[in-house]
């Protein structure tokens, strides 16, 4: 919560006003850009597919429940993926009205309140069949579900067997429960080499037909296309698609080339120059003195540290843009402040604008780019970047 007491995932409006209340630091989401992305990966798959969106961990740090009122009105939408019924719950809360999906394994606690409430949870386990199906009739209502099938990733799911077909039978005629959809998920898409992906594809068809063979299973959800097998695998559209890490504008992975959708990149990260001073050669900087100035230095305080999410592996290595150029990093990153050497930046002084992540002039620095140097990946910086920066959304309105 920020001190106003507003929370700080759904700020709007993105005003000149915002930005000067929070110079500290802000978080920009763009949601024109998250819109403009899923319309690109959209017209990659086939016709039929409909798009699911994954906004689990706050929408990878974005924002959940803007993204989620910024796309819901989309024909081409069949619903939002999370990784928790908490995370479900709270876009039911906000007023989202499409299905929302829950990916992995769900705990017996939530099971009411998900029957109750249309949550549509991922199943794998005889006892959660079993307990999904109690809950559900006990608060009169059918629980729609989605079978997990592993098909080469060793996390969750049935096995595309016999085995696994007896279990798909034993959801059909339990009481209570109704097959929403069927899923598995890519271990390796997001790999220039295909094969392992494309071997999964072919164990999770072969699975499916015979539950519509033997089974007489026709009519739900298949999905199994992960961002990576959006962009590079149509052929793994079936009936829907779950857009992750590329709904946001970042790349799976560098073995994936994203110029093709040019997607665009939805979250910018700012901060102020809060203090410039200079010091003479000798004097060390931060935390142990890893860095010590070699001449007359200018150095701006910047107050964003690894409190805020900022990796602390910058330090020394990272760097920032003030006034159009870069600035580096000097010594430790600290919970709540860094140093930058502003030497040769002409007229770097207090109240600066300072880009952590994104365009200053023709300076970029992307969230692909600041995963990598951090030692990170993309999905990791983005997720962790703190609550107490306070996101503010520019383009779609979401009130």
């Amino acid at each position: 919560m920020s001190d106003n007491g507003t929370d700080n995932r759904i700020m709007s409006n993105g005003s000149v006003a915002d930005m000067n209340r929070y110079k500290r630091g802000y978080i920009a989401v763009d949601l024109d850009n998250i819109v403009f992305n899923m319309k690109q990966m959209k017209a990659n798959v086939s016709e039929a597919a409909r798009m699911i969106a994954v906004i689990k961990a706050d929408g990878y740090g974005h924002g959940s429940i803007p993204i989620a009122k910024a796309l819901q009105h989309y024909d081409f939408m069949y619903g939002f993926a999370v990784a928790t019924q908490e995370e479900a719950v709270e876009l039911l809360n906000a007023g989202i009205t499409l299905p929302v999906f829950i990916l992995g394994y769900t705990f017996p606690y939530a099971y009411e309140e998900m029957a109750s409430r249309g949550i549509e949870p991922a199943v794998f386990r005889y006892d959660m069949v079993e307990q999904m199906a109690l809950a559900a009739r006990k608060v009169g209502r059918t629980m729609r579900v989605h079978i997990k099938v592993d098909t080469g990733m060793g996390r969750i799911g049935i096995v595309p067997d016999e085995s696994g077909l007896a279990f798909v039978e034993k959801v059909m005629q339990t009481e209570g429960l109704e097959i929403a959809g069927i899923f598995s998920h890519f271990a390796r898409a997001d790999e220039k080499d295909k094969s392992s992906a494309r071997k999964q594809l072919t164990c999770f068809q072969a699975f499916i037909n015979k539950t519509e063979q033997q089974l007489g299973l026709k009519g739900i959800l298949r999905h199994c296309a992960n961002s990576a097998g959006i962009l590079e695998l149509p052929e793994s559209s079936l009936d829907a698609v779950r857009a992750g890490i590329t709904m946001y504008g970042l790349k799976p992975s560098e073995e994936i080339d994203t110029q093709a959708l040019s997607l665009k990149p939805a979250l910018s990260f700012y901060s102020t120059v809060v203090f410039v001073k200079e010091l003479p050669a000798g004097c060390p900087v931060s935390y142990g003195g890893t860095y010590v100035t070699e001449g007359n230095t200018k150095i701006a305080t910047i107050p964003i540290g690894y409190g805020d999410g900022y990796p602390r592996s910058l330090s020394g290595k990272g760097y920032v843009l003030i006034r159009g150029r870069k600035a580096p990093i000097i010594g430790r990153v600290c919970m709540d402040q860094m140093m930058v050497d502003v030497t040769n930046i002409e007229g770097a002084s207090d109240g600066d604008r300072v880009t952590l992540i994104g365009r200053d002039g023709e300076e970029v620095i992307s969230a692909d780019f600041l995963g990598e140097l951090s030692g990170r990946f993309n999905y990791e910086l983005v997720c962790d970047l703190g609550k107490r920066i306070p996101r503010l959304y520019t383009g779609f309105s979401i009130s």
